[in-house]
């Protein structure tokens, strides 16, 4: 696809960046086939190959509307199409300048729109803001009408049988040593899954410690069109993890695949920032999710754990993990390694909605993508035997709860074999 671009772009990183992705594109249409939105509302423009065509128009100087806005905020980011795409347009990219030219050259957003944009930006990556929230409503989480409460997660998870204060680290010291991303929500939310991966790895020697000035990886706020919040977010983290870096740590762990992907992208994001890129692109090259971790210490867990027959589960592989990061499979083998049986559902390839904020910004187009998504994760936990759905990315899981069958990350799974092989579902 060629793109004569616009005076005011031509000699941008970002003009330059748009034209070089658009120049990948055969216009073939296969991504239409996996979006999850055009499957849903069958609009072109709602789709990756219409949405392409309004950033093309906007890098050649047309003006975009608030139609073109509105396309380009009911896309996911999902990044299926890249999974999809013959030609490896980086389709992620791509949405993220578009959205940006988008923002910049439309009228101002409805005043509750921007509220509500300011209200997740702030309140959502603010901890001590985040967490005094969390513990209100989890109050009064009995008198919310159920699309509330599965957002406001109780501590104690009933589906693990916990006896383990779920905020427990051992504080041992091991020579080998990774960092890991605490996050904005997931402490507040769901703090077990930190918890355990922290007590995962200490069982197999690896200390995992954390920086106590990182902050949010930057997704949250880049997605959101705050494209220099998110980056502040960014150059926080890398100089808060820079000492340890030097240190010696080897990895810098993600249990939540929507932070690793963003955070795997910091090499790409930082690119023409001279004090940051050769940090950023370091910082890229160590990000791990923990299911790239735990299956290189595959020998060591089944000596922990045996490798005989366990309960099974159906899991949901996150779009950040299978599409953003291009990670399928992992999961599954590792724990089928260690004899748990594992399911995948129809369409397993879709989004189930939870994209970061979307289900704030697009409630309605969020909660048809979750009954879709529910409605083949219950069929396959029918048709297995599976009693727990698994994932690996905390928004995910809070989208995904629900009174009959819990949803947990996998790694609070193997953590409960580990501490507890009693008692494990």
């Amino acid at each position: 696809m060629q793109t004569q671009l616009a005076p005011q772009f031509a000699n941008t990183p970002e003009g330059i960046e748009a034209a070089r992705i658009l120049g990948k594109c055969v216009h073939c249409g296969f991504c239409t086939a996996t979006c999850p939105t055009y499957q849903l509302l069958g609009d072109e423009l709602d789709g990756p190959r219409g949405r392409i065509y309004l950033i093309k128009q906007m890098a050649e100087g047309q003006a975009p509307t608030e139609k073109t806005r509105l396309h380009l905020d009911r896309c996911l980011t999902c990044r299926n199409c890249e999974s999809t795409c013959p030609s490896g347009v980086q389709y992620g990219n791509l949405v993220d300048i578009g959205r940006k030219w988008a923002e910049e050259n439309t009228p101002v957003r409805p005043l509750a729109q921007r509220l509500t944009r300011w209200a997740l930006k702030e309140g959502l990556t603010t901890p001590a803001l985040f967490n005094s929230a969390m513990a209100l409503g989890r109050l009064v989480r009995p008198l919310m009408p159920s699309s509330i409460q599965r957002k406001i997660p109780l501590t104690k998870n009933k589906a693990l049988n916990q006896s383990t204060n779920p905020h427990a680290r051992p504080n041992t010291a091991h020579a080998r040593k990774m960092l890991i991303l605490e996050g904005c929500v997931q402490p507040g939310m769901l703090p077990n899954i930190n918890s355990a991966s922290a007590r995962v790895l200490d069982a197999l020697k690896i200390q995992l410690i954390s920086a106590p000035n990182a902050s949010c990886c930057g997704a949250l706020r880049y997605h959101l069109n705050d494209q220099a919040g998110g980056l502040d977010n960014a150059k926080q983290n890398i100089d808060a993890w820079w000492p340890l870096i030097e240190s010696g740590v080897e990895a810098i762990v993600m249990t939540a695949s929507g932070c690793g992907v963003m955070v795997k992208d910091y090499g790409h994001l930082l690119a023409n920032d001279p004090a940051y890129a050769t940090k950023a692109q370091k910082i890229s090259e160590l990000t791990k999710d923990i299911a790239e971790i735990l299956p290189t210490l595959q020998d060591e867990l089944i000596a922990l754990i045996g490798s005989d027959q366990k309960p099974g589960v159906v899991y949901h592989p996150p779009c950040t993990l299978q599409h953003g990061q291009q990670i399928r499979g992992k999961v599954e083998g590792l724990l089928s390694s260690i004899g748990i049986g594992v399911r995948l559902c129809n369409d397993s390839h879709l989004c189930c909605g939870s994209a970061g904020t979307y289900s704030v910004t697009q409630p309605e187009l969020s909660e048809q993508l979750r009954k879709n998504k529910l409605a083949h994760l219950n069929a396959a936990c029918e048709e297995s035997g599976a009693e727990v759905i698994v994932s690996g990315n905390i928004g995910c899981i809070t989208h995904l709860q629900q009174e009959d069958t819990p949803v947990l990350h996998w790694i609070e799974i193997v953590d409960q074999l580990i501490h507890n092989p009693a008692r494990a579902q």
